[in-house]
């Protein structure tokens, strides 16, 4: 069976990577998302988003735009990334709990009309869901105790995939990433570091907003589980914490200036821990996503710095650059 892929969100990063992963394996994607600027898309495929997929540009918040969407392109999987980041949802919750729990409400509603065509939904939750730091590795049974906004829109969105599973059998398998690196990251709270690889290739000083120990996941890792996720359609509505790599802020700026001389000295850090605990132990998500590959740190980075290199006179190179420059 041929596969049409919608992805939601295809103008961000992860959309961005999970487009790309899916063109490199010859599915058919249709991008989606609300935005009309292909910027950052173009950089992360290294080529023009509209030449690799179809643009549909639309409100996730719509019902009726959602399901237009899923029936009108002939979408039998579905990967679900559309989503405003945590700075955004504390200045407007109430934008944020449209987008972020209306607009899943709506991907599940669309996936339960759609005649069993779409088996189920690979989709992005968060390690947001966790807000107790004192915790020092978060396992598989941690409890949820978002406190943010964001968060607890992502612990909504997985309660309600377990109804959806319940009330109209929609599988699904929530993903809840770190701290995701590489091209393309340059918008929420944990974008510093690929912020500060950007930096070192463009010849600027860059501060990391925060400091301490967190766990790193290579974009490009998490685009592959979501579409191992989003293929595999588990009869369940399953809610896996991607594993990666601990690193604390001093490690994580020595690999970055040893991948790239010329930052050294110019990239520095707050002192200030992000409010989630540092480590995972993810072993339901070691099980699930067994046959991808994790990229270790000092790779990842240095395949992200190779990337801003190649495209260094690129159109999204720009723009990113000076939201950099900006600070905006």
């Amino acid at each position: 069976m041929s596969e049409t892929f919608l992805v939601t969100g295809a103008l961000g990063c992860l959309g961005a990577w999970t487009v790309r992963r899916l063109v490199e394996q010859g599915a058919s994607v249709i991008a989606f998302d609300s935005g009309t600027s292909t910027a950052r898309a173009d950089l992360v495929l290294e080529r023009p988003l509209t030449q690799a997929a179809t643009l549909v540009v639309g409100d996730i918040a719509d019902p009726a735009t959602v399901l237009s969407a899923v029936r009108d392109h002939g979408v039998n999987r579905v990967i679900h990334l559309a989503a405003l980041q945590v700075p955004a949802c504390a200045a407007d919750p109430a934008l944020g709990a449209r987008v972020n729990v209306v607009g899943t409400v709506n991907i599940f509603q669309a996936i339960a009309q759609s005649e069993g065509l779409v088996p189920g939904v690979a989709y992005a939750s968060s390690f947001a869901v966790y807000g107790d730091p004192s915790v020092a590795v978060v396992r598989d049974d941690t409890p949820s105790t978002p406190r943010t906004h964001y968060g607890v829109y992502k612990a909504a969105n997985e309660a309600s995939a377990r109804v959806f599973w319940d009330t109209a059998s929609v599988r699904s398998v929530g993903i809840r990433p770190y701290v995701v690196y590489g091209v393309g990251r340059d918008q929420g709270l944990t974008a510093g570091p690929s912020l500060g690889m950007l930096a070192a290739v463009a010849g600027q000083s860059h501060r990391i907003g925060y400091g301490g120990t967190a766990t790193y996941q290579f974009a490009a890792d998490v685009a592959d589980c979501l579409v191992s996720a989003a293929r595999a359609a588990p009869q369940s509505a399953t809610v896996v914490t991607l594993d990666g790599v601990a690193a604390d802020m001093p490690s994580l700026l020595s690999l970055i200036e040893a991948a790239e001389p010329g930052a050294r000295g110019h990239l520095t850090h707050a002192n200030t821990e992000l409010p989630f605990p540092p480590g995972v132990q993810a072993d339901a998500a070691e099980r699930l996503f067994a046959e991808v590959q994790r990229t270790p740190l000092a790779a990842g980075i240095e395949q992200t710095l190779a990337h801003f290199r190649r495209n260094v006179s690129a159109a999204g190179f720009t723009a990113v650059a000076e939201r950099l420059r900006t600070g905006s």
